[in-house]
């Protein structure tokens, strides 16, 4: 009677130790992760046609596509594995990577309003569109990532879900961060200017 007692005891505290949700959001963010990913190989398999696009323009400034070129090779020759997420500083430069070359991308659009050719040509308008749709893409992909990572730092921290964390090493998941977050947190000067 008494080890049926143990029994019934042990399995009734593993209810509330958190262990199954552990598994659940684990595999929350790794899926979640997975969808980010996905949309920036979306994004880097765009790139080579918008470069072969843009050369075609004779007077396209050759900085901005080799910026671009650069920030492709970078971002696309980073080794990411299910350890990244749980390694901060190499998240960190895959983020600060897949950043450089959001950069430079937004440069060559900013760049390519400049040249009419370039803005009438179809597969070029095509390309563009397609890249604003992968954009916003990742945007819900990081989005959905970013709340998975709040879900399992949560619980990681929680009491007495912490303790279980303790025991089997569940450690909180880095999330994306803003690049220039003290940039952004200083709100913008507008001058609406005086009427004559």
């Amino acid at each position: 009677m008494k080890r049926w007692f143990l029994i019934l005891l042990t399995a009734l505290s593993l209810t509330g130790c958190g262990y199954n949700d552990f598994q659940r959001l684990d595999e929350q963010t790794k899926s979640a992760w997975s969808e980010v990913l996905n949309q920036y190989q979306r994004r880097a398999d765009l790139v080579p046609n918008i470069v072969a696009t843009v050369k075609g323009e004779a007077n396209f400034e050759q900085e901005t596509l080799t910026k671009v070129v650069e920030a492709r090779a970078k971002a696309t020759s980073m080794q990411v594995t299910p350890e990244t997420l749980n390694n901060p500083e190499a998240f960190a430069k895959f983020q600060q990577a897949q950043g450089e070359l959001s950069s430079a991308l937004s440069r060559l659009m900013v760049v390519s309003e400049r040249y009419p050719d370039l803005k009438a040509n179809q597969g070029f308008r095509d390309l563009r569109v397609q890249l604003e749709g992968t954009e916003n893409r990742i945007t819900v992909a990081r989005n959905r990532y970013i709340q998975a990572v709040q879900e399992y730092n949560v619980l990681a921290r929680s009491f007495p879900t912490n303790l279980t964390a303790m025991v089997f090493g569940y450690q909180a998941k880095p999330s994306f961060t803003v690049q220039n977050e003290a940039q952004i947190s200083v709100p913008p000067t507008v001058d609406f200017g005086t009427k004559k």
